[in-house]
């Protein structure tokens, strides 16, 4: 059975509702699976394709290789968003067989070495909201101020996405017991223990002024005006903060994350553990880190090792 193109926008319809209702995805998740399945349908219009088989949706995939636009990530999340529908409309009998089940696709990926900061820049970016204070003239500014002391320090004790910072309730962490519960992707939780002292007091001092700022929700951090704190307002704070450390000017918030699985392996941390940290789904994902912190000691014992200074030939 071929699935007629001009059919794909009610399909589409039920698979987004099952996303929400049956697997409680994220809205950010959402809006992936949305635009994907979107594009490929303005696609079959654009190219007067009639029915989606196997031999359109190569068609499709190698308009992207030919034009080279898109990264091979951003492909191959493409591949696995067409697939899901695809196995959603045969398991509701909707289809009798999926057009990718003989795909034989395989993705070449290309290898992203993880940016990340120096252990200095680290030290300048969690110093320079307590520097940023002393400068402040009113109360306002300076419950700001800790507010994003404790955000900074957070992102960083973590390793946590700043989506995953931006969901965290009051419910959802523990000072006592020093632990945040984190929705990651696709909703999973994992438990996190805060480890630093200094992390600690600084949150406990946000939550003394919380208040303060007349709170509409029950985020763990909200707005001047009592509102979550979004992503995009994480960004803004952090932006801040660099370039009052001058650190790196390309650094975004998820060097933080990549500095500190980097740093974690480079101290001996077990490979697993640093998974499970992350959130990770698959221990490929976080083997990549690896690969810095070999990099970082290859080039340390290169320059500073004692032994490349002691010849004992004759």
């Amino acid at each position: 059975m071929t699935l007629p193109a001009s059919e794909l926008p009610a399909y589409l319809e039920k698979y987004i509702s099952f996303l929400i209702i049956e697997k409680n995805l994220s809205s950010k998740s959402i809006k992936a699976y949305t635009s994907d399945l979107n594009m490929l349908h303005f696609w079959l219009i654009e190219n007067a394709v009639e029915g989606i088989t196997s031999e359109s949706l190569h068609l499709y995939f190698h308009s992207f290789n030919s034009s080279g636009t898109l990264k091979d990530s951003t492909i191959k999340r493409k591949y696995i968003s067409i697939k899901a529908f695809f196995i959603f409309l045969v398991q509701k009998e909707l289809l009798d067989q999926s057009p990718l089940q003989n795909f034989g696709k395989k993705f070449k990926m290309a290898k992203r070495i993880p940016k990340t900061l120096a252990v200095e820049e680290i030290e300048r970016l969690l110093h320079s909201p307590q520097l940023d204070r002393e400068t402040l003239k009113t109360p306002f500014r300076t419950r700001l101020s800790i507010r994003n002391d404790a955000i900074i320090d957070l992102l960083f004790s973590t390793g946590m996405r700043i989506g995953e910072l931006t969901q965290i309730h009051l419910q959802d962490i523990d000072l006592k017991n020093r632990v945040v519960v984190i929705f990651g992707k696709g909703r999973k939780e994992r438990l996190l223990y805060l480890s630093s002292t200094e992390l600690i007091e600084k949150l406990n001092e946000w939550l003394s002024v919380r208040e303060l700022f007349r709170p509409q929700v029950d985020t763990l951090f909200v707005n001047k005006y009592g509102q979550a704190l979004s992503i995009y307002g994480v960004e803004d704070i952090f932006t801040k903060y660099r370039q009052l450390a001058n650190i790196n000017e390309k650094a975004t918030p998820h060097y933080l994350r990549h500095s500190f699985a980097t740093q974690l392996l480079e101290n001996g941390a077990d490979l697993r553990a640093v998974q499970e940290i992350l959130g990770h789904s698959s221990v490929s994902t976080t083997e990549i880190y690896t690969e810095v912190s070999v990099k970082r000691k290859r080039d340390v014992l290169s320059q500073f090792n004692p032994r490349n200074r002691i010849v004992t030939s004759k």
